[in-house]
């Protein structure tokens, strides 16, 4: 009798264990799809304070910028990407001020370290940094804190675009929702980045600068090429994509969250990624 009674248990709890890790992916889901609703209220925040949507950033090897008087320079002069300038607006001022730090180099080392909870995708990891020996900024070896989510897009035709180098006091040519004219509500702002699984917390092409890098697969990805899942090799591939069975998370330029399956139509998923493009948009059930 025990055995048939040790049995019994055996199949249910085979029955039950689905079922429960069904519920804990949808539970960490919805947590995702809450980070990106954060983030996209935190870049209407920023365009209520400039009347612009935040830029891309420079470069990968830009640091982020700060001031002679030791505060972080804002539009057209910093040069860091999207997910550092909108910090004050994720409740994150005093690490975008520098940490409580006193230098320059030290204001850089402790933000490009720092771990934000709200950049990282439960189903995929808990926050953590790849530490490295500095091939930008400050020197030597120092933590940085990585993003699971990336703006819309690489081609520089979306709503996050990239910052003008060439003159310092030019350096941004970020826009306002009014160049948004496919509608706020048809544009993609930001959504989750594909990576390898295998690699997570070593050396990947697009998991590497940090989130506070400037244009970079890090923090940017392209639409125009197909989201995937999660690989087992080489990298992301600068795609969109997530570790979600079947689907990944996207906010728009209206502050709307989608769950967009990854066999969404090529078409539809270039244009949503391009701001001006006039072509219609019909986003999949």
């Amino acid at each position: 009798e025990l055995l048939v009674v040790i049995a019994i248990i055996g199949v249910l709890v085979a029955m039950l264990l689905p079922a429960v890790q069904a519920a804990r992916e949808a539970a960490r889901r919805s947590e995702c799809a809450n980070n990106l609703k954060q983030i996209g209220l935190g870049i209407h925040n920023h365009h209520d304070t400039f009347k612009k949507l935040p830029h891309g950033g420079w470069h990968w090897s830009i640091a982020p910028d700060y001031s002679s008087n030791g505060g972080p320079e804002i539009a057209p002069r910093q040069g860091a990407g999207w997910a550092f300038q909108i910090l004050p607006y994720i409740e994150q001022t005093n690490l975008w001020d520098g940490a409580g730090q006193t230098t320059v180099a030290n204001k850089q080392i402790a933000v490009i370290g720092a771990l934000i909870s709200g950049y990282f995708c439960p189903s995929r990891r808990s926050p953590e940094a790849f530490t490295a020996a500095s091939w930008y900024g400050p020197s030597g070896t120092y933590a940085h804190g990585q993003i699971d989510y990336a703006g819309s897009n690489l081609s520089n035709n979306g709503a996050i675009v990239q910052a003008n180098h060439s003159d310092i006091n030019q350096r941004t040519r970020a826009i306002g929702f009014q160049t948004i004219t496919d509608g706020t509500s048809n544009t993609l702002l930001v959504g989750e980045k594909r990576l390898n699984f295998l690699l997570l917390g070593n050396f990947q092409g697009d998991d590497n600068e940090g989130y506070s890098s400037g244009w970079d697969h890090d923090v940017m990805r392209y639409t125009d090429r197909a989201p995937l899942p999660d690989t087992r090799s080489g990298d992301g591939n600068q795609r969109f994509g997530a570790s979600h069975p079947g689907t990944f998370n996207v906010v728009l330029v209206d502050g709307s969250v989608r769950n967009l399956p990854y066999t969404i139509d090529a078409a539809v998923f270039r244009n949503i990624g391009q701001r001006d493009d006039g072509n219609p948009v019909v986003f999949p059930n």
